[in-house]
This record gives structure tokens, sequence and C-alpha cells, in this order.
């Protein structure tokens, strides 16, 4: 089932939360996937991957684990920029270890994102990490939360500052210390959809989709782990 898209309110979004657990791997991309076209073991550093950070921290991929361990804003970029249609997989773990940054919360996600000062080039535009700076994108973005943050939305950034349209908003599903997020994002065309543990969170049919730019981690104040990143091309069914 597919939820009716919501541009708007925080109190429109929350009605939308009691449709959530319905959207579950029932509901098929259409396409199967094709040829591998991106991938990182994270065994061999940071040479795929441009940081972004508010107030420093950590990031390293070492061991096959892409780890990020900051105490504020965070954007973490694939360096190439991908064109659909594809999919896109990882596997991301909120770590809760007695750690300063263990706080378990934000895993969040820019995909086909531009800067609209250098539409031709992502890394042309400098960033700081701090979220607004984000507002000059286009791009769909994923928020989910825990602990303070208690809400998991959709939003389509349209370039503009201070603008960041929501297209969904629920109060659940939220992050699970230590449990893994096994994240599935799906561009093709105007088909919108981020999956995870196997549930279709968010399906949006866009009428202007973005479909190429570049692929982000994001979070603020928290310490992830992410392995097996990989992307495929989508090809047709039969």
């Amino acid at each position: 089932m597919t939820t009716r898209r919501a541009f708007g309110s925080l109190v429109a979004g929350a009605a939308l939360a009691a449709l959530a657990p319905a959207l579950t791997a029932n509901a098929s991309p259409g396409r199967r996937r094709g040829r591998l076209i991106a991938a990182d073991d994270f065994r061999r550093g940071l040479g795929q991957w441009a940081t972004e950070l508010q107030d420093g921290g950590t990031v390293k991929a070492e061991r096959g684990a892409l780890e990020i361990d900051v105490p504020s804003g965070a954007t973490v970029w694939f360096r190439r920029r991908l064109e659909g249609p594809y999919v896109l997989a990882y596997t991301a773990t909120p770590v809760s270890a007695g750690g300063v940054n263990d706080r378990v919360s934000d895993l969040n996600n820019f995909w086909n994102a531009l800067d609209v000062r250098s539409p031709d080039d992502l890394f042309a535009t400098a960033r700081g990490g701090a979220l607004a700076e984000y507002d000059y994108l286009k791009t769909y973005y994923v928020g989910y939360g825990a602990n303070y943050n208690t809400s998991t939305r959709l939003r389509r950034y349209i370039g503009e500052a201070g603008v960041r349209p929501l297209i969904y908003d629920y109060a659940e599903p939220l992050l699970v210390a230590n449990e893994p997020n096994r994240v599935r994002i799906v561009s093709d065309g105007s088909t919108v959809q981020w999956w995870n543990n196997g549930r279709l969170i968010f399906d949006y049919a866009d009428p202007e989709p973005y479909t190429s730019g570049h692929f982000a981690f994001r979070t603020t104040w928290s310490h992830f782990r992410i392995a097996d990143f990989r992307v495929w091309r989508l090809s047709d069914s039969h």
C-alpha cells in the first residue's frame, strides 16, 4: 500500500504515522537488480568519500567498516555521482557502548543531490557540516530518528534557504541501539523508496523526480558503524 502524498504540517505528517507499519517488502519496485556499479568494503581508507564535519570528530574506513563518531553535524559524501535507475544498499549500526558520542540518533541520507550554487560539481562549494548549509541542495533526504529526535521523515529539498519541503513524517520506526539497519534506496524515475530491514518506510511517486546526483550519510552527535555499501543498476524484470 502506498501512503498518500503529504506536504506540509507536522500534524498532517503525524496522521500518516499510523500507516507506516503497513509498508512492507510486498511493495516491489518492479525491476530487478542488474550489474554492480559501485561498492566499498571499507578496507582501504576514505578514497571514495568526502567528509564535512561541523565540530570535528572521527570518520575512518578500516577493517570492513566506515566508522562515524562525531559530536555534532557530519556529512560523508560518496564522491562518485550516481545516475538512475539504481538501487543502493548498506548496513548501519548505531553504536551504544559508553562512548561520548554514543547517543543513538539520526541515521540520515541525502541522495540524488546537487548544490544549486555549483550544479556541475557538488564539491566546488564548501560546506561545514551544519544542517542549514545543505538548504541549497536539490536532493531527497531521509532522517531516521531516535533519542531526542522522535520522528522519521522524508524531505525533498528544492535548493532554497530555509525551505525543506516535508513529504512524510512518522512517529515510528526509530533506531534501536546496537541493532543493524539494512537500508535499501530505490531511485527509479518517479519511484523513490527507502527501505529498512525489508520494510518499505517511504514510497513516494515524484512528478518531477531527481534522477541523478550524489549520495551521503548524514548524522549529528552520534556514532555509527556502516558496512556493505553497494550500488546496482536497475534492469527490466523480463
